[in-house]
């Protein structure tokens, strides 16, 4: 009940947060849909590719996963591109990541097995290296990223959620040690940045400090928890412009 409560005070709060774009900001980004028929279900994505990925064509690339607010869902993909990483692009032209950036139906929150699928997809299609799989959120996407992140932590060289939070039951069997050997272990060794802003009126500080707190009394060795004290909901247009966090991420394999 708890998470519910939080989860629509997020979707109310982003209703109006943002407007669609009419045409994209940054031609280096493409649209693309991806049809599960196996899962019943399809998703439209934007995917940024580095500059010399078609002439390095045996090189393997890091990809970084970025899920965006409920304010950013519908129809139009474009709706991705409003906050996140790529706004960071267009000042970086050599950003060295491969950014996949999905759009979240319109009424309905991220789906971690529908992502999961679409991870596989870019994998089974474009040259991704598996050990550098990367994972960031804000908002609803903040949620996304740690559902994602504790369900598979395995998956990640490193995540990034921004002012979201958790449903704490992946980490509460972990403790109890209800949860196979081999995913706590992942669990510990994941790396987490948090970020949330101290004042943030939509979704409690409370919210990051209480996962981080527990991961870090399950024995996690490397999870910290960024706070702006001034700053309210929006804390990720000064994360997602600071290049320390794209140095950070790329510092870690998995």
């Amino acid at each position: 009940m708890r998470a519910f409560l939080l989860l629509a005070l997020v979707l109310m709060a982003s209703r109006h947060a943002s407007h669609a774009q009419d045409k994209p900001q940054d031609k280096l980004l493409t649209a693309h849909h991806f049809q599960s028929e196996e899962r019943g279900f399809s998703l439209g994505y934007l995917a940024y590719m580095p500059k010399n990925y078609e002439t390095n064509s045996g090189q393997e690339w890091p990809l970084l996963l970025f899920l965006h607010g409920a304010g950013e869902r519908g129809a139009d993909v474009w709706r991705a591109d409003f906050h996140g990483p790529s706004k960071y692009i267009l000042d970086h032209p050599d950003f060295p990541f491969i950014l996949l950036s999905p759009i979240c139906p319109s009424n309905e929150t991220w789906s971690s097995d529908q992502l999961f699928a679409l991870l596989a997809h870019a994998q089974k299609s474009w040259r991704v290296d598996r050990h550098r799989i990367y994972l960031t959120g804000i908002s609803m996407g903040g949620y996304g990223t740690w559902s994602m992140a504790l369900a598979r932590p395995e998956k990640f060289a490193a995540v990034i959620p921004i002012c979201g939070g958790a449903e704490m039951l992946p980490v509460i069997l972990a403790k109890l040690n209800y949860a196979p050997a081999e995913k706590v272990q992942a669990l510990k060794t994941l790396p987490i940045w948090a970020f949330h802003g101290a004042k943030d009126p939509a979704v409690p500080l409370e919210e990051s400090e209480r996962v981080v707190r527990s991961l870090k009394e399950l024995g996690a060795a490397e999870v910290k928890l960024t706070v702006y004290p001034e700053a309210r909901h929006d804390c990720w247009t000064q994360t997602y412009s600071n290049p320390e966090i794209y140095s950070w991420l790329l510092q870690h394999r998995r």
